[in-house]
């Protein structure tokens, strides 16, 4: 599994879109902080960037990755290797390769402005977790995706019908949820469906840490009460680990009963 995982890292960090991804995030981190001042404001705006773009990012490259590598992945079958070192050697490198670029191209320009020496620097290392953890989910559903549908303009249309239903869909249906319910204690709702939702949980976790959580309002005050505490951040890290894992163990039961 580590020379595979060894080979799809390396010849994704020869690939040109990973450069592109890193140099966009370094562009990002350089502009905001010429333009900014203050560490902690382009942290915000760079959660705002990021919560939106890495799980899109993650899922393309995911199932691009997949799609391209089909063939050598045949050829690999046909060797006395275990599918599950494969598939999960492919997965690994793909979201370590994406994940190296995200800390890297974010970190450069922060480091070099003095992130060190200032109170925003957990703020940061709170984001790029988040950001790490959100590419590792969203890398092993877009194999899901790619495994389950050998077509590809399927593969690609699910992919992105799922970043769409996660990032934008999801919330919506949730929002309204709530309203119609209004009447109805909803505490215990609002938790169990953030955490329903990786991208959620990520953007409530950066927002506490931030603490601007007046911005949501009474719901903010009931996560603040939950996620605001050590408990409720062991919890969402639990969630986001589980998020990974659970997809990952569907790669691997799936790749081992697809017939190729």
């Amino acid at each position: 599994m580590l020379k595979i995982l060894k080979y799809s890292f390396f010849d994704l960090m020869r690939s040109r879109w990973s450069y592109v991804y890193f140099a966009f995030y370094l562009l990002l981190g350089t502009v905001l902080l010429f333009l900014n001042n203050d560490l902690s404001k382009a942290v915000i705006t760079l959660m705002n960037v990021i919560i939106v773009l890495v799980p899109l990012i993650g899922t393309i490259f995911g199932v691009m990755y997949y799609y391209n590598s089909k063939e050598f992945t045949e050829l690999l079958l046909a060797q006395p290797l275990k599918r599950s070192s494969i598939f999960l050697g492919q997965y690994l490198g793909v979201a370590l390769s994406l994940s190296m670029s995200l800390i890297l191209g974010l970190g450069t320009p922060f480091v070099f402005y003095g992130l060190f020496e200032s109170s925003a620097i957990w703020d940061f290392s709170l984001l790029l977790v988040t950001g790490t953890f959100l590419t590792l989910i969203f890398t092993a559903l877009a194999f899901n995706i790619a495994l389950s549908n050998e077509n590809k303009i399927k593969g690609f249309g699910y992919a992105i019908l799922l970043w769409l239903f996660l990032a934008i869909i999801y919330d919506g249906l949730f929002l309204m949820t709530l309203i119609f319910f209004e009447e109805y204690p909803l505490d215990k709702l609002s938790l169990v469906g953030t955490m329903l939702n990786p991208i959620d949980l990520s953007r409530t976790l950066i927002l506490l840490k931030l603490d601007i959580s007046a911005l949501l309002g009474y719901t903010g005050a009931v996560f603040k009460q939950f996620f605001g505490t050590s408990f409720g951040l062991i919890v969402s890290f639990v969630m986001l680990t589980v998020w990974v894992v659970l997809p990952v163990l569907r790669i691997l039961f799936k790749s081992k009963r697809k017939d190729f």
